[in-house]
């Protein structure tokens, strides 16, 4: 696999307290700049900045898709971790006491995209997967 470049996220959040605390104590990133309105966190080297909503938007946009046997929130973002990353993270949630929407599981199991997954919701609802993939090598093959 190629050399990946770190991505941007920005994703709106209902309270930056409440984002900080999970992001930093539950997810384990490091906060890097911010304002009064939004943060900038350090996810695994990607960049992901919480804007807080100058609004409230009325309603829930949730949709769910059937993946396997699991109804995956969509949207959702993600992160693909190693070995020792996934074992952190995955004991680091449940250390927090955090739930999970898909608790920790093996997918596509003997076939060339196997998986290890979990999913959370942030505090603001905002749907974020891990991934372990037992050969990263496949991680786009058919």
């Amino acid at each position: 696999m190629s050399t990946l470049r770190p991505f941007h996220l920005a994703i709106p959040v209902r309270d930056l307290v409440s984002t900080r605390d999970f992001y930093l104590n539950v997810l384990g990133a490091k906060e890097g700049r911010s304002s009064s309105t939004w943060v900038d966190f350090n996810l695994f080297g990607h960049q992901v900045v919480a804007h807080a909503l100058a609004y409230e938007h009325e309603g829930n946009n949730e949709t769910l898709n059937q993946v396997d046997d699991d109804l995956v929130p969509v949207p959702h973002f993600g992160i693909i971790l190693n070995f020792s990353e996934w074992q952190n993270l995955t004991e680091q949630i449940k250390k927090a006491g955090w739930p999970f929407e898909i608790e920790p599981k093996l997918r596509f199991e003997e076939i060339s995209g196997e998986q290890w997954i979990m999913f959370l919701q942030d505090p603001s609802g905002n749907g974020i997967q891990f991934k372990l993939f037992k050969d990263p090598n496949n991680l786009f093959v058919k």
